[in-house]
């Protein structure tokens, strides 16, 4: 057992925002041999912002624990593994106010963690996040409220379906600073609740970059809220890309 799989705690707040991407555009945003994984002819991307508290080894006191703002940009993917094939989200960007986070990231924490200020302000009904670069920059604007139904544009028919589709995607694999080699871990939920937003501002520097998503090409799709879920994160082994990049090997 790693001691990633000793840590637990309670995900104060998380909110989902998703985009709904043209197919061919997020395969080529993509390494290989990840692929999306399609909804309804559609890719799926976007940015969980999480809010962590009571984070500790497992056999330590909830009062002990720590807490921290962080924000991971996702794609939803599916991939070939051994043989198998398996799905998940594929994780290109980390940010976190932690310097513990960051400092770990990489060893403890899978992936690497950009130290990032994060803007944020929240009530029991409306959650608003703000995270800016080391530079200066504005990596992500958000803010909304919860709303009574998903917009109807959105691509998922109901909460319930839309619920179901993240929760396929436990299992989140980072970049790392080597080429075709991931970190892997999985996000338990030991319970699970989702509400859906109404979005009132959503900037995003990665999913507003045209370069990588042409105009056209990405379109805001929902925001999702989850409160107060116990979890625990479990280790994956990492993976590293064959060489003709058809399928991934375990390594460790």
């Amino acid at each position: 057992m790693s001691l990633l799989d000793t840590i637990q705690g309670v995900i104060a707040r998380r909110v989902l925002l998703n985009y709904r991407i043209d197919p061919d555009v997020v395969q080529q945003a993509l390494p290989a041999p990840f692929r999306p994984k399609l909804y309804r002819g559609y890719g799926i991307g976007g940015i969980c912002m999480i809010r962590f508290k009571e984070l500790r080894p497992r056999m330590l006191p909830a009062w002990v624990g720590m807490g921290s703002e962080n924000a991971a940009h996702r794609i939803a993917v599916e991939w070939d593994e051994e043989g198998e094939r398996k799905e998940g989200v594929y994780i290109p960007r980390r940010d976190t106010n932690s310097w513990l986070n960051q400092t770990l990231g990489g060893h403890v924490f899978p992936g690497i963690f950009t130290q990032s200020a994060f803007e944020v302000h929240e009530d029991t009904g409306a959650v608003a996040v703000r995270i800016v670069r080391p530079d200066g920059g504005e990596e992500i604007a958000f803010s909304g409220r919860v709303a009574e139904k998903l917009p109807d544009t959105s691509l998922f028919a109901s909460i319930e379906d839309a619920s179901q589709f993240f929760l396929a995607g436990s299992t989140g694999y980072s970049a790392t600073q080597q080429e075709g080699h991931y970190h892997g871990m999985d996000l338990k939920c030991l319970n699970w609740n989702m509400a859906p937003m109404e979005v009132e501002v959503a900037r995003s520097c990665f999913f507003g970059d045209a370069a990588r998503f042409p105009p056209g090409s990405v379109e805001l799709d929902c925001a999702l809220l989850m409160r107060d879920i116990d979890h625990e994160w479990h280790s994956r082994p990492d993976l590293q890309a064959s060489q003709d990049q058809k399928s991934f090997a375990h390594i460790g």
